[in-house]
Formats: C-alpha cells, structure tokens, sequence
C-alpha cells in the first residue's frame, strides 16, 4: 500500500509516529511526501497542501483530512474520493479544556482580580454553575464533549443543531425557533459548528440580540459564524458583555481589526484546539485499515451537507 502525506508543514511531526503507527496495527505500507498519482493508495492531507488537483489519483482509496474542518476542501471538483475528517482525541481534549477555562473564567469573574489595578475589593460572589445557563450550538465531537463537560460541573447546557437530535441527559433544539429557545435563557454561549453556507452569520444582530442582556460569547468554532460587526455594535451596547474570539474570518487577525483594542473582547491565537500527531496516528491508521479493507470510512464527509 502507498500512502502519500500531502502535507509537508506537517511531515516532521508524523514522520517518525506514522510509521511506527502503521506497523502496530500490522499495515504493510510506505508512507512518501511525493510520489506517481497513478500509484497512491491513500492520500493524508491538509487544505493547505500543494496538492489541489485529485484528478490523477485514480486509485486513491480515501482522502484523509488532518484538520477538524473541511471548507477549504470539500467544494473541489476534482475529489471524487471517499473523504474523512480528523476526529482526534487529542483536538478534543484541548478543545474541551479551552472552553471549560474560558467559561469558569467569565462564570468566575476572573478578569476582575486578575486586572485590578485600582485594587478594588470586590467580596461579590458568582452564582453557582447550576444557575448560569448554556447554550451549545453545535452538537457534533467537540460540541458534545464540551457540554458534557460543563454539565459535569453543573452547569445547565441546552444543545443546539441544525436537524433534529436526541441524546440522553442534554436538552437538544433545532430550527430557527429552537435556536431563538436556546438563546433567550443563556448567560454563555459557545459556538462550535462548521462553517457552512448555513451557518454563516449564524449569530447576526437579530439573534444576539436574543441573549439576555449581559451574556458572554465563546467563539472557538469557525470566525463566520458570528457577524463580526453585529458583534461589536452588541458590545458596546452591553447587549454581550464580552467575546472570547479563537477563530476569525482572516487570520492571522489583522493588527488593525477593532477587536484587537476592544475591550470585551479576548482574542487568542486559532489555539484552542489542534490536531496532535500523538493521538490523530492513531485515526488515520483505523481509517487506512478500513479504506484497505473496503469498509466505510469514519467521520465520512457529507458533501451535500459541507462537513
């Protein structure tokens, strides 16, 4: 078997794993950086690889994405082959511990003791978690593992997707009005869906202003998803008291963007979430496995849907 790893930014993280990966499972495979399309088993990409024509890949089994998100990949014309995304352990755990910190950050009432230069006492104590409501929008992987962390905590989490879903111990809406539901009760809000046609702008001025006044936005989905100056002009109305912004329309964040000097806003870097070469091996080598054995791949891409 040949598998092609059409990243090369990221080849010196799976060089060494990869292989090693592969032999665990008992997959007799070379992994190359280039070689004859006609040839190539499987492809492991990455949308920013040089590899942007899949028309002469005709044996390829399966296309093998190394990021979450698929945008930048899924309206090519050229790939016809079965495409999965990375659903990693390791992205999920880190983006669990981000929107955890960040939500006990805004829960708490960090900031103030942690920017207090007037050196204010303020003995004010926050509500219990029980008492500050959630709205999850996007119940995918990472969506799914940060509301049940949060509720764990006891925090109340209502989970909002674009169809319809039923899981056990989570309140789950759909539609314009479950979406609107969802909203008027939470006090943060955290955005973990694709960016799809659908979803962009998905928080507009209508719906923020939706959110009882005060609410806290936690943004480390896809920039898009929120009408940036919608946002803003929610901001500094005290309609949203702050966003925590990790994902943005142009990145890196252009040094002249308002939300650079805002000052309810929080902007960190596109670092809430990564792939990790330690965890994804592992993913990639199920998948290989299964694209070998004529088995449907895991986390398949639908493209009608764009994720």
């Amino acid at each position: 078997m040949l598998i092609l790893f059409a990243a090369p930014a990221l080849w010196p993280e799976y060089e060494t794993l990869l292989p090693a990966a592969l032999a665990r499972a008992g997959i007799e495979a070379q992994v190359v950086t280039e070689a004859d399309p006609a040839e190539v088993d499987i492809i492991i990409y990455a949308p920013s690889s040089w590899l942007q024509d899949f028309t002469p890949y005709v044996k390829a089994k399966a296309v093998l994405n190394l990021w979450a998100g698929v945008e930048r990949i899924v309206g090519n014309a050229t790939l016809t082959q079965p495409l999965a995304r990375m659903v990693d352990p390791g992205l999920t755990e880190g983006m669990v511990e981000w929107v955890v910190g960040h939500a006990l950050r805004h829960h708490l009432g960090m900031d103030r003791q942690i920017v207090n230069p007037g050196h204010v006492w303020d003995p004010t104590c926050p509500p219990l978690a029980r008492s500050r409501p959630v709205a999850m929008l996007g119940l995918g992987a990472l969506g799914l593992a940060a509301a049940r962390a949060l509720q764990a905590m006891n925090f109340p989490v209502t989970g909002w997707s674009r169809t319809a879903k039923e899981i056990p111990g989570l309140t789950c809406l759909s539609g314009k009005e479950g979406l609107r539901q969802a909203l008027s009760t939470a006090q943060i809000v955290v955005t973990l869906l694709p960016k799809t046609p659908e979803t962009e702008n998905l928080l507009n001025a209508e719906r923020l202003s939706w959110l009882p006044k005060g609410a806290v936005i936690l943004n480390p989905g896809r920039g898009p998803l929120i009408d940036d100056e919608a946002l803003l002009a929610a901001l500094d109305a005290g309609q949203v008291a702050h966003a925590t912004l990790d994902v943005f329309r142009v990145e890196p964040l252009p040094q002249d963007h308002p939300f650079w000097a805002h000052p309810k806003v929080t902007v960190t870097p596109h670092i809430a979430a990564d792939t990790r070469a330690e965890t994804a091996v592992e993913v990639l080598v199920a998948n290989i496995a299964r694209a070998r054995d004529g088995l449907p791949l895991l986390h398949l891409v639908d493209r009608s849907r764009g994720y």
